[in-house]
């Protein structure tokens, strides 16, 4: 017998169906409108992303000028350290050079005294020159070697010693000293008379300075005057040539003779009569007579032009010390064996009359000086004074 169908459950299926689509509906929807929502959250998500990476740039740049900041920071700190370092340090003192020792230490002169020190290991003794100079450090060792100290005392040079290594120099006051030669100066021919710069801590001539001021006043060239360049003189000339060139020329027979050779002679007369032409053709005649006699083809002799108005100085004594200066240049030249011709040029303008003078003696020390020179205790060899004066008194 077939089972009847109970319409209620019918209707409680349909209901479930019907609330199960309006549920499904309703998620739909709200599907859907989730749906909706997406791309304002993904634009939202964007803009919060933009935003990140924005302060994240933010951040790299503010850490790249911290870390630059910091270097900076750390550079200035060390540059500090190594200022404070340098400013901490003890004193470095400077000395000159002296010696070497066989042990590898060397001789300093510095403050006033002589010390033995020690090298640093990269300089060599070998290579410094006496009168360096160099730095001390704390313990008073060598650590930097430098040229020679370039300033100084200005003395004059007066002779050199046997041992070629001392010298004998005048420095102030005519005050004589015995000091040591450097080795820049050793084999630099040095004349007597000679500007030198002198160390007096380390008492060592450091270098020949220019030409001394007497240089200025003396020519030591020969003139091409010949006789026959001066006319109207024929019997001064011949009395001079009898006077100067026989003594030097024939001085065998003066010795055997015991004929003194006169020390000098005076040309007097109006200017422009020849005096100074006559004093040049003497040298440049008894140069050639000089060199036929010896046979030695490079003989010569020497004429010192001294213009007498420039040997005058304001300062007492000054005169006096170069006129000797311009006899000691004299006497050095006739060590050589060849004459010497010492012209002094308008004379009378420098050696007055002893006791002539109205406002001052000065003559009254010049003269004598000048007498000294010629006829005192160090007698002139192979030397002549020509004076050319205008004044026949």
């Amino acid at each position: 017998m077939a089972e009847a169908i109970d319409p209620s459950n019918d209707d409680r299926t349909a209901e479930e169906l019907i609330g199960q689509m309006q549920v499904l509906e309703d998620e739909i929807a709200s599907l859907r409108r989730r749906l909706q929502d997406v791309p304002k959250r993904v634009r939202l998500l964007e803009e919060r992303l933009l935003e990140s990476k924005g302060q994240l740039n933010q951040a790299v740049t503010q850490n790249e000028k911290l870390t630059y900041t910091l270097r900076e920071a750390r550079e200035h700190i060390a540059a500090l350290r190594e200022e404070v370092e340098k400013l901490s340090q003890p004193p470095s003192a400077y000395g000159t050079f002296v010696g070497r020792n066989d042990d590898g230490t060397v001789d300093v002169q510095s403050a006033g005294r002589k010390i033995r020190v020690s090298l640093h290991p990269d300089l060599q003794s070998e290579e410094l020159v006496r009168g360096a100079e160099v730095v001390l450090n704390e313990a008073l060792n060598v650590v930097l070697a430098r040229a020679p100290e370039r300033t100084g005392e200005v003395v004059t040079f007066k002779e050199l010693l046997e041992d070629g290594r001392r010298a004998m120099i005048t420095g102030r006051a005519d005050e004589e000293m015995v000091v040591e030669v450097g080795d820049g100066l050793l084999g630099t021919r040095m004349r007597s008379g000679d500007a030198v710069l002198f160390d007096p801590r380390a008492a060592l001539l450091i270098e020949k300075l220019p030409r001394p001021e007497v240089e200025e006043l003396v020519l030591e060239e020969v003139p091409d005057i010949s006789y026959s360049d001066v006319g109207g003189l024929d019997s001064q000339i011949e009395q001079i040539t009898d006077a100067v060139e026989l003594p030097f020329i024939h001085h065998e027979l003066f010795a055997e003779y015991r004929l003194p050779a006169p020390k000098g002679i005076l040309l007097y007369g109006p200017p422009g009569c020849g005096k100074t032409l006559i004093a040049k053709a003497v040298a440049n005649s008894l140069a050639k007579k000089v060199a036929e006699v010896s046979g030695d083809a490079h003989a010569r002799s020497y004429f010192l032009n001294i213009k007498g108005p420039e040997l005058l100085n304001k300062y007492v004594g000054e005169t006096e010390r170069q006129i000797r200066l311009v006899f000691e240049r004299a006497r050095e030249k006739s060590e050589e064996g060849w004459p010497v011709i010492v012209f002094f040029d308008e004379m009378d303008s420098l050696f007055r009359t002893r006791g002539t003078g109205i406002s001052s003696d000065m003559e009254s020390t010049i003269v004598p000086q000048l007498l000294a020179e010629i006829d005192g205790v160090e007698t002139l060899k192979n030397v002549i004074v020509i004076g050319a004066s205008n004044r026949e008194d």
